[in-house]
């Protein structure tokens, strides 16, 4: 296992090389996950590309640490482990509060990004009551109490039926999440607005939508495309929230595509 002290955190990595010739990659996870949750698109991807993935703080075996969370403070963090890593124009690939993170990143850091691909997210994840809403559900019941309906919207029915085994599995991570991770990153997410940022973000940016998604929802994802200056759109058919799960194969070309197509 790879770590690194980052800002005041402790965060856990995994990096992946490649020859130095091929492009790199860092993916960055959806709220109450951690890295695992790439899985089936990693596999697809060795070889050709660098490859480094995170557990944000409060996530996975990361630190909590003691600020007040932020999607800057993530974006922070997730800068620190690439300037150690001494990443320069990478894409930067971001699910959920993980495409919140990625455009918050680039904002800031143009340097470290040379394109994002923003898979079932948005500028603006609302509304803040919903947040507010869940935050009062775990401090009072904990966060096992939500996960099933937490990853009931993360695939479509027809997947979670057919993958049935699995579930539980992905239950389990959530439950097993830091409270004060979750809640903090719910409280990031209730907090962010990136529309100005992301109006002005100078790299291309493709965004991916399930088409399905109920947590983000195309729409949503289409408004986004239309906001950054140089995006693209594609959405994914038969697909939730979660693309990495349900369409890992279809993620990946995509992916690839992008970079290509970047890279000329």
């Amino acid at each position: 296992m790879q770590f690194v002290q980052v800002n005041d955190v402790t965060l856990h990595y995994q990096i992946i090389g490649a020859p130095k010739d091929k492009p790199a990659i860092v993916f960055a996870n959806p709220l109450g996950s951690d890295f695992r949750v790439w899985r089936d698109v990693i596999i697809r991807l060795v070889g050709e590309m660098q490859i480094v993935t995170y557990d944000k703080r409060g996530h996975g075996l990361s630190d909590v640490g003691d600020a007040d969370y932020s999607i800057d403070l993530h974006a922070d963090d997730l800068a620190g482990l690439m300037d150690h890593l001494g990443m320069k124009s990478a894409f930067v690939c971001g699910l959920s509060v993980g495409g919140m993170i990625a455009q918050a990143l680039a904002a800031k850091r143009n340097d470290l990004v040379k394109g994002l691909l923003l898979v079932d997210t948005g500028h603006k994840i609302g509304p803040k009551s919903n947040w507010e809403e869940r935050i009062e559900a775990v401090m009072a019941n904990g966060i096992a109490s939500l996960a099933p309906q937490i990853v009931d919207r993360w695939t479509t029915k027809q997947w979670a039926e057919q993958n049935a085994h699995e579930i539980p599995g992905y239950r389990n991570m959530v439950s097993r999440q830091p409270v004060e991770g979750y809640i903090g990153t719910c409280a990031a997410i209730r907090d962010a607005d990136l529309t100005e940022t992301s109006s002005t973000l100078p790299m291309p940016v493709s965004v991916i939508v399930g088409d399905q998604d109920v947590v983000t929802p195309p729409a949503l994802g289409l408004e986004l495309s239309k906001l950054v200056p140089d995006g693209r759109y594609d959405e994914i058919k038969d697909c939730g929230h979660l693309p990495c799960l349900e369409h890992a194969p279809m993620l990946s070309e995509i992916i690839k595509a992008f970079i290509a197509d970047v890279n000329g």
